[in-house]
Parts: C-alpha cells; sequence; structure tokens
C-alpha cells in the first residue's frame, strides 16, 4: 500500500501556502482558482468514463444493481448519487444504493476505524447478496482505502462488474478494478482536506456516470428528464411542463393526460402521439427498452 506521504492527494499545495492570511474574498478567489482545474482533470478521464456508462447499463438493463461503495466523504457523495436517482429518473432504491463503512450512521458522522476493515465490506455485499450482474463502484480519493479495495476485491471474485473512482495516479484500487477512473486534481486548498478538489471531482465523475447510465436506459428523450417521479409539487410542474414541450399542448391538457398515464411522463407521451390507451402505451415501452424516441 502506497505510503500516504507520498500521495498527491496529501501533498502541499505551494500556490495556497499564504491561505491563512488573506481576508474572506481573498480566500474565496483562492479556493474558486484551484477549483478551476477540477473539470479539466475530470476530462482527462471521459473514454474511462465512456466504458463505464456503456457497461454499467448493460447489466442495470439486465436488472443488476448499482452499489457505490466508499469511506467518509467518498462513501457520502456515492450514498446521495444514488438517492438521487429515485426521484429524477424513478430507479427504485433496491436498484441504486451505497454502502458505507460504519453502516448508515456513517452518513452523518464519523465511525472510527470501519475505513480500516476490508472484511466489512465483503460483510456488507454479502449482505445484500452481491451477484455477477451487479456493479460496484469503488470510491476513495486515495485509492488506498482498505474497505472499499475489500469491497473491489470480493465483487470481482463474484463476477459482478467493479470501477474504481479515485484522485491519486497508479493507486491500490486502479489494480484492481475492471474500470479505472483517477482525474489526478492536484494536492488540496488545506492539505489532506479531499472533501474539496477531490470531492468535486467525484461528484462530477458519479454525476456523469449515472446520468450516462440514465440516458441510455431510455429515461431521457432529447434532454428532458421523462423519467421523473411526480412525488411533489415541484415535480408534478416538471412533468405537465416536460409534457407540454414535447406535445406542444397547453397546462390544463397536460396536466389531464398525466392523470390518464397514472403520472407516468413516458406512457402519455406515447399515449398522445400514437393515440393508445395506457396498457397499449406501456406495452409499447417494454417491447422498446423505454426508448420514447423509439417509438414516436
Amino acid at each position: 500500500m502506497a505510503d500516504l506521504a507520498q500521495l498527491t492527494t496529501e501533498a502541499r499545495n505551494p500556490q495556497t501556502m499564504h491561505i491563512d492570511q488573506l481576508d474572506g474574498s481573498g480566500i474565496a478567489a483562492l479556493i474558486n482558482q484551484e477549483d478551476a482545474k477540477v473539470a479539466a482533470a475530470v476530462a482527462t478521464q471521459n473514454t474511462q468514463i465512456g466504458q463505464a456508462i456503456d457497461a454499467i447499463a448493460d447489466r442495470f438493463r439486465q436488472g443488476g444493481r448499482i452499489i457505490y461503495m466508499g469511506a467518509g466523504t467518498s462513501g457520502r457523495l456515492g450514498a446521495l448519487d444514488a438517492i438521487e436517482l429515485t426521484p429524477t429518473y424513478s430507479v427504485p432504491p433496491t436498484r441504486a444504493f451505497g454502502l458505507l463503512a460504519g453502516g448508515q450512521d456513517a452518513m452523518f458522522k464519523a465511525v472510527e476505524g470501519a475505513e480500516d476493515s476490508k472484511a466489512l465490506a465483503i460483510n456488507d455485499l454479502k449482505a445484500h447478496a452481491l451477484t455477477a450482474l451487479d456493479v460496484v463502484i469503488g470510491i476513495a480519493a486515495s485509492g488506498r482505502t482498505p474497505y472499499t479495495i475489500g469491497a473491489l476485491e470480493y465483487a470481482n471474485t463474484v463476477g459482478a462488474l467493479t470501477v474504481s473512482l479515485t484522485c491519486n495516479a497508479d493507486n491500490d484500487m486502479m489494480h484492481i478494478a475492471q474500470i479505472a477512473i483517477s482525474p489526478v486534481v492536484g494536492p488540496e486548498v488545506v492539505t489532506g482536506s479531499t472533501r474539496m478538489k477531490s470531492g468535486t471531482a467525484q461528484k462530477l465523475v458519479l454525476n456523469t456516470i449515472s446520468t450516462g447510465v440514465m440516458i441510455k436506459m431510455g429515461y431521457v428523450y432529447e434532454n428532458l428528464m421523462i423519467n421523473v417521479q411526480p412525488t411533489n409539487e415541484k415535480l408534478v410542474h416538471r412533468a405537465i411542463g416536460i409534457l407540454q414541450q414535447v406535445l406542444q399542448i397547453d397546462a390544463q391538457a397536460a396536466t389531464a393526460l398525466l392523470a390518464q398515464a397514472d403520472n407516468n411522463v413516458p406512457a402519455a407521451i406515447v399515449m398522445h402521439r400514437r393515440q393508445v390507451d395506457l396498457k397499449q402505451a406501456q406495452a409499447l415501452l417494454a417491447t422498446n427498452d423505454n426508448r420514447v424516441g423509439q417509438i414516436i
């Protein structure tokens, strides 16, 4: 395992050695200057991110699950990405979820020592009956966290797809995962505070992967999130607005159509464009991988 002091994520940043002498505006400007480097680092990984999107979508289409695993900030970012797929794309929480070192309590407070256990990760995956159809995304800025390494190693033995997301070059996790994504963002503004640039990079990559998978699953038409789950007033208005934009109908007609489609936006679009009832629309979606564009 690499020496912590030798990792880029733990190095001192020569550009920020004076940050403790700045006023608020100076601190903000310097942090923003460093943050501007993150997108460029992520861009170097577009090929690997694209491979992950395609491979994960293939498994997800067959019923596999997306399981995000990590400790601390990395684990919380994975859990957040998973949680947001339910209201945004109607993905059941059993199909995409995060496992954190230390369990659910670790989402809100530090659980000391949990990240140091490979066995804990293996037990967590066994408790969720990991299969060869599943995907395990291991997230760790350092690329050396035992919990996340244990998750990837065990997932490989089961035949699951393994993806690593790290922020150091040539790290341990990269050599274990089948697809390795590693945007190297450089030393943090505050030495070792990987919730900053590394966390931002991880958030960008995870957003891209999950959004890309949802697009491949047919949950996006043009650039509209048609698989939105209208569970609150804002999302109901969004669903109605999507129908208005796609079908060029007024709000009253869109509201009535959404009700007829049992609050299912893709079905509503198909019903209107193909002039079919809900049952027929659902059948068309089922036989076309939910891709509205192929049907209408």
